[in-house]
């Protein structure tokens, strides 16, 4: 068996997308107990974060198993290049989901039924790529989906708030997630592959500029909603000039740079965590 194509299958050698899916549902644990979570529930989203990414992973690489081969920055995933078998990934997805879905078992019976669209929504994002002109959108809200389970987890219940969170997320995931598509638009083209980079065309920077601002706009009616102090709106300040180098690295679309600032978004999620966490640490 080898175990290095399993591992790079899951992703496990690649942290970020797991990191994008985490930082907002830290943001809900936090938001959702007044900076006091559970350590179970962090125990259980942080682990099941990471199971369901990886199993989001392999769904992916199942689907898109005859484009890969065709895309420079994908053609030597363990599925495209024959390392491992379509059965063998199918078996790993779906032991990866239900060993979330145990997890799951653990929580109250609302997050039990979140997690079930919450499934729905990561099994079937690869497809949306074949028809839907905006799949980062559809992808926002799969990754953002851990944060009405947060909330539902820690408080029982699915407050409004909750729901700007994730739309919140949704628009921060349209932004890096279309500076990821321009790494690839060049070889989506001619594939059929949809992507807002493709859809957006010569107006992708200023539309993913107008989505960072957009979910910092959000995010700041939530700090308000929340009643959060400076330390917030210091990380929102932080996370704006995070946005803002992004801009310095894809306004040119050199492939590199939307590629590196696709990765440093981890830097933006983790600055509006930290001051959701101060504002609550120094209270």
């Amino acid at each position: 068996m080898n175990w290095n194509a399993w591992w790079r299958l899951t992703r496990m050698d690649k942290p970020i997308g797991t990191l994008l899916l985490l930082w907002p549902t830290l943001w809900a644990l936090w938001l959702a107990s007044q900076g006091h979570p559970s350590l179970s529930n962090l125990l259980v989203f942080s682990l099941g974060t990471l199971l369901m990414r990886s199993a989001g992973c392999v769904m992916n690489d199942i689907a898109d198993r005859k484009v890969d081969p065709h895309v420079a920055r994908t053609r030597l995933r363990p599925l495209a290049s024959g390392e491992v078998s379509v059965k063998e990934a199918l078996v790993l997805a779906l032991l990866l989901s239900l060993c979330a879905f145990a997890l799951v078992l653990t929580r109250n019976t609302l997050t039990l039924l979140l997690s079930l669209p919450a499934l729905f929504l990561a099994a079937s994002y690869p497809l949306t790529k074949r028809f839907f002109p905006l799949p980062q959108a559809y992808l926002g809200i799969a990754f953002g989906f851990g944060i009405p389970m947060a909330f539902a987890a820690e408080l029982g219940q699915v407050p409004g708030s909750a729901w700007v969170l994730l739309l919140a997320n949704t628009c921060w995931t349209l932004a890096y997630d279309t500076e990821y598509a321009m790494v690839d638009r060049e070889d989506d083209r001619p594939l059929g592959i949809h992507s807002t980079a493709l859809l957006f065309g010569d107006r992708d920077v200023i539309l993913i500029m107008m989505f960072y601002g957009l979910c910092l706009l959000l995010l700041g009616w939530t700090g308000w909603h929340f009643h959060l102090g400076v330390f917030f709106y210091g990380g929102l300040c932080g996370a704006a000039g995070v946005a803002s180098f992004h801009y310095t690295l894809i306004r040119t679309r050199a492939r590199a740079q939307c590629l590196r600032a696709f990765l440093h978004n981890t830097w933006f999620g983790a600055t509006i965590f930290g001051g959701i966490f101060l504002s609550y640490a120094m209270r």
